[in-house]
């Protein structure tokens, strides 16, 4: 099993963050329009005022040392109630498979106790499966699934409440 670590990133890790994008961006051009731009990457915006919003908190994923990716937890829900939103979740490629999306998942889940909402995009099969697999395993199986767009997009949400840790 590899050494899975999740950092905090910090504001020298913003530049880090934007050139991990064109990644989670190159592969949501499976499911959506994206369109690289002249110059060979995707024409996205800084997302400078998401990084450095209070209610962001940007991740950095490392696998024995190695930067493999980032995930972020927002407040930018759709489901009535929900506290806290994954907004980005980028495993690179290469650490796929490993357990390493589910390790943060389960991090994530028990550092923010509350209400939570996961989604994911309906068009992109390999979500689908990871949180259908891994959902009934964070939450013992207590969770309730909604279905409605975002953005014009099918998407999937997972609505479940975090308990406190006990002391």
């Amino acid at each position: 099993m590899p050494s899975i670590e999740l950092h905090a990133a910090q504001r020298d890790d913003f530049d880090t963050l934007e050139n991990l994008m064109q990644f989670y961006v190159y592969d949501f051009s499976e499911w959506l329009p994206l369109k690289l731009g002249e110059h060979g990457f995707f024409s996205i915006q800084p997302k400078t005022d998401y990084w450095r919003n209070p209610a962001t908190r940007p991740f950095l994923i490392r696998v024995d040392g190695e930067l493999a990716g980032f995930v972020s937890v927002d407040h930018d829900t759709h489901i009535e109630g929900a506290e806290y939103n994954i907004g980005y979740f980028f495993v690179s490629r290469r650490f796929r498979g490993q357990g390493v999306a589910k390790f943060v998942a389960s991090t994530l889940l028990s550092q923010f106790p509350g209400q939570w909402q996961i989604f994911h995009l309906d068009a992109n099969p390999a979500a689908r499966r990871f949180w259908a697999k891994v959902m009934p395993h964070l939450t013992g199986d207590q969770f309730t699934l909604h279905q409605r767009p975002v953005d014009g997009y099918p998407c999937t949400f997972y609505r479940l409440q975090c308990p406190q840790p006990s002391p």
